[in-house]
C-alpha cells in the first residue's frame, strides 16, 4: 500500500501494484498486424496450426463479431477500438515443461509473481500463459498417474481428447451470446484443457496464470475444465498486466462442465492494470447433485464487465458464488452473477463485497431465473457495497424471474459508508482513528476475502490486503 497522501486525511489507499506493473521490452517476440479482418484471423489460425473446423469456427465466429452491435448498458467502452489492437502476440519460445527452459526475461516476470514458489509448495500442476501463448507448462506425476489430464489447449486440439474438445468447445458459451464471445471465437489463442476422470479427488489444486505483457493488445485465453462423474478439483487462475497509456482488452471465455455428484472449486484473482478492458465471459453447467463453487476477486482494470453463470440443469445441483471487488480511481467495474436454475431441488448463494474510494464506481448486477419445472429450489442473495469518500459510487441492480410458486428466494442489499459513529465506539476503547477505519474495512471485507485461496501465491496475499495508512 502507498503512503497517505498530503491532505493529511485518513484513507484506505489503492492497491499497490509496484510489483505488477513492471514490463519487459519485446525483444523476441511475433506480433500480428493489429486489426480484426478475415486475414488476420485465417493468418491467426495458419499460424496456430489449427485443425480445419476451428478455422472455420474463427471465420464464422468473425462474422457474428461484425454483425452484433455493443452493448447500451454498463461501462462506457467507447474508447476500446479493434483497430488499434493486437490480437496475437506470442514470445518466440517453445512451451516447457523445465522451469530452467524458459527464457530469462519470462522467467523473472513470474519469479516476481510468486509462481514457481507456489508451485512448489502446494499445486498439483501450472500453466503459464505470456501474452497469447503458454510458456510453461507441468503436471506432478502422481497427478497425471491418476488420468488427469492438463494441458495447454493447442496440445489438446491434436491429442488423444480432440473430440472431445470440439464436442464442448463454445457450446456453453456461444459466439452469438455477445460481441465479445463472438471477438473470443475469432482469435482465441492459449489458455488450459483440464479433464479429471470419474472418482478422482484431486488433493491439491491446478492453477494457470496469465500475464499480459504487450502495449495495446489483448488477451484471448480459453480454459475449459470437465470434471467427471464423482470427481472433485479445486483450480486456481491468476491474471494481471503492467499498465501503459494505450487501452488493452482481455476477453477470455472459461466454460465448466460439472457432471453427476461432481464437485469444482474455481478461484480467480484478476488484477488487470487500469488501461485494461476486461470482458471476460464464465459459465458453468453443473449435472444432477453436481456443486460448483466459484470464488472471484476482482481488483484490476479500467472496464470490467464479468458475470460468471451457473447452469443448474441436474436435480439437486448447487450453486455458490462469492466475490469482493475494489474499485479504484479511474476504475468502473461492473461485475455480480447469473443463476440459472432449470431442474428441481436445485440451490445457490451469491454472496458479494464491493468497496470503492477515489471516485472508483462499482457496480453489482445479478439475476436469477427459476424456471417452472425447478419446484423445491432455492436461491439467496446478498451484496453489500462500501464507500469510502463522497467521490465514489456503488450501485445494485439485482433481477429475479420466478416461473413457479414451490420455492424460497431471498434477497439482501445494503450500500453504506463507514460509520461515524463505529469508528466514535472503537476510538472510545483506546483505538487511533487509523486503527479503526482499517479495523471497519477489513471486517467487512473479512468473510469473503477468507474464501480466496490466500495460502497458493504472494500475488493473492497482497491484492486483497486493504491497509489504512495516514496521518491525523
Amino acid at each position: 500500500m502507498s503512503d497517505a497522501n498530503d491532505s493529511g486525511k485518513t484513507q484506505v489507499n489503492d492497491i499497490d501494484r509496484s510489483i505488477y506493473d513492471f514490463r519487459y521490452d519485446e525483444k523476441d517476440f511475433y506480433r500480428n498486424d493489429p486489426g480484426l479482418t478475415e486475414e488476420i484471423v485465417s493468418k491467426l489460425s495458419d499460424d496456430k496450426h489449427d485443425p480445419a473446423w476451428m478455422k472455420e469456427f474463427r471465420l464464422k465466429s468473425l462474422a457474428i463479431y461484425n454483425e452484433l452491435k455493443l452493448t447500451n448498458w454498463g461501462p462506457d467502452i467507447g474508447d476500446l477500438h479493434m483497430e488499434h489492437i493486437a490480437t496475437y502476440v506470442r514470445p518466440n519460445t517453445k512451451m516447457q515443461g523445465d522451469w530452467k527452459d524458459v527464457p530469462q526475461d519470462i522467467k523473472d516476470t513470474f519469479e516476481k509473481l510468486g509462481i514457481p514458489e507456489a508451485e512448489r509448495t502446494s499445486l498439483a500442476g501450472v500453466g503459464a500463459q505470456y501474452d497469447s501463448e503458454l510458456v510453461y507448462h507441468n503436471v506432478r506425476d502422481e497427478v497425471a498417474k491418476q488420468g488427469v489430464v492438463y494441458t495447454d489447449f493447442e496440445s489438446a486440439l491434436w491429442g488423444p481428447y480432440a473430440d472431445m474438445i470440439r464436442e464442448h468447445f463454445m457450446h456453453l458459451v456461444t459466439p452469438r451470446d455477445h460481441k465479445f464471445a463472438a471477438l473470443h471465437g475469432a482469435v482465441w489463442s492459449g489458455g488450459s484443457f483440464v479433464y479429471v476422470p470419474k472418482g478422482v479427488h484431486l488433493t491439491f489444486p491446478l492453477q494457470s496464470y496469465f500475464r499480459l505483457n504487450a502495449k495495446g493488445a489483448g488477451q484471448f485465453e480459453h480454459t475449459l475444465i470437465i470434471v467427471d462423474e464423482g470427481a472433485d478439483l479445486h483450480f486456481i487462475e491468476g491474471c494481471s498486466a503492467p499498465k501503459y497509456n494505450v487501452a488493452n482488452i482481455h476477453a477470455g471465455c472459461v466454460e465448466l462442465y460439472v457432471a453427476k455428484n461432481a464437485h469444482l472449486r474455481y478461484s480467480t484473482i484478476e488484477n488487470w492494470s487500469k488501461n485494461m478492458y476486461n470482458l471476460n465471459t464464465k459459465r458453468a453447467k453443473v449435472e444432477e447433485g453436481g456443486t460448483i463453487e466459484w470464488v472471484s476477486g476482482s481488483f484490476g482494470s479500467h472496464v470490467s464487465y464479468l458475470y460468471p453463470e451457473s447452469d443448474l440443469v441436474g436435480e439437486r445441483a448447487r450453486a455458490e458464488f462469492t466475490g469482493i471487488t475494489f474499485a479504484g480511481s479511474g476504475q468502473n467495474l461492473d461485475t455480480g452473477a447469473k443463476m440459472v436454475h432449470k431442474a428441481p431441488h436445485t440451490s445457490s448463494v451469491i454472496t458479494t463485497k464491493s468497496i470503492s474510494k477515489g471516485g472508483g464506481i462499482s457496480t453489482y448486477r445479478s439475476a436469477v431465473y427459476i424456471a417452472k419445472n425447478a419446484a423445491g429450489s432455492k436461491a439467496s442473495v446478498s451484496c453489500q457495497s462500501l464507500m469510502l469518500d463522497s467521490n465514489s459510487r456503488s450501485d445494485t441492480i439485482p433481477a429475479m424471474e420466478v416461473l413457479t410458486d414451490d420455492v424460497d428466494v431471498g434477497h439482501e442489499a445494503k450500500i453504506g459508508r463507514i460509520s461515524n459513529e463505529a469508528v466514535f465506539y472503537l476510538m472510545s476503547r483506546g483505538i487511533s482513528e487509523e486503527e479503526a477505519r482499517s479495523m471497519i474495512v477489513s471486517g467487512f471485507a473479512n468473510p469473503v476475502s477468507k474464501e480466496l485461496p490466500l495460502e497458493y501465491a504472494v500475488e493473492m496475499n497482497n491484492l486483497i490486503r486493504l491497509e489504512m495508512k495516514g496521518t491525523l
